[in-house]
Order: C-alpha cells, then sequence, then structure tokens
C-alpha cells in the first residue's frame, strides 16, 4: 500500500469469510473511535462501516507512510482483537491486505465518497441514506456530530447542503469508477 502526502485515498477492507464486523451499535463507535486516532497522519473525508466491511476516504497529510501503514495495521489487529476477547474467537477478522486506491481527481473523490455513503441502500440495509447510522454522510448533514470527518472541502464544492444532498442519492454506476 504506497500512500503519498496530499494525495485522496479511498482505503477499504473486508471481513473474512463474510463474517460480521460488527454485531451492536457500540462496536461501530469503537471502531469509529480507532479511526479517530489516524487524523495524526490523515484527514478523515468520509466512511461507511457495513457490517462485513468498512470505506474510508482519507486524504495524507503525513510525509512518512511507514507509521500510518502500522496504525492502519494496528487499528484491525486492536480491533480484532477485543472482539476475539469477546467472542472467544481466534484468527483474523480482516482479509489479509487492506486496500488503498489512488483518487486521482475531484470528480472521482465526489463520486467515491457518494458510493460509499449510498453502500447501506444498495445493500438494502436501510431505505434512504440518511438512515444509515455508521456513515460520515449523517455528519455531512449534521445529524451526528462526532467531529471526526472534515467535511467543509467538500461542502464547499456545492452552492448548498441541498445540492450535496441531491448529487448524493444520484444512482452510482459503479463500472465507471
Amino acid at each position: 500500500m504506497q500512500l503519498y502526502k496530499d494525495n485522496f485515498y479511498h482505503i477499504y477492507n473486508r471481513s473474512i469469510n463474510h463474517e460480521r464486523l460488527f454485531y451492536f451499535d457500540h462496536h461501530y463507535d469503537y471502531f469509529i473511535v480507532k479511526i479517530y486516532r489516524l487524523r495524526k497522519y490523515v484527514r478523515l473525508i468520509g466512511y461507511c462501516l457495513m457490517p462485513t466491511h468498512f470505506h474510508l476516504v482519507v486524504q495524507i497529510t503525513s510525509l512518512t507512510q511507514d507509521p500510518l501503514r502500522r496504525r492502519i495495521g494496528d487499528l484491525l489487529s486492536g480491533y480484532t482483537k477485543a472482539i476475539n476477547r469477546q467472542y472467544g474467537r481466534t484468527g483474523s477478522l480482516f482479509q489479509q491486505h487492506t486496500k488503498a486506491k489512488l483518487i486521482s481527481n475531484e470528480k472521482y473523490l465526489l463520486t467515491i465518497l457518494h458510493y460509499i455513503h449510498q453502500n447501506p441502500v444498495m445493500s438494502g440495509l436501510v431505505d434512504k441514506i440518511e438512515e444509515w447510522k455508521y456513515s460520515s454522510y449523517r455528519e455531512y448533514l449534521g445529524l451526528r456530530c462526532n467531529l471526526v470527518v472534515e467535511k467543509e472541502e467538500i461542502l464547499s464544492k456545492f452552492e448548498t447542503l441541498d445540492d450535496f444532498i441531491k448529487a448524493s442519492n444520484l444512482k452510482i454506476d459503479i463500472m465507471t469508477m
């Protein structure tokens, strides 16, 4: 995973064997707290935590990538240890390699952010984007005030919050991404 300062990335991983990653609200909240601890190395632009996988949209702020890669590994292994202890399980919870896809332009940045926010709707977990509690979309709308996401840059690309909402609800064609 090569990560370079000032670039935006879509970082994601999923559970092994389609196991659940998150069982209860406090599991999602705990993972969000662990993500927040990455702020020394990244600006968190968006996230979506799903029962079996997660998505992050970040901008790298650190010149050195080794500590960030190590922190992401620590985040996943720490979360795995907590779940393993709580449920008497052993072994990995996440697939071996976390993916980081470079976001090469502004259009792609907005598209991937809308895509991850739409993920719970596309998966049939909720009917409307704002109903999913474990996504940065609620922070963008001011419905969840974690102060985790740095949303100002994205919102500045829209004239109004309603324009952001309309764009967020446009169907994303994953094949064009």
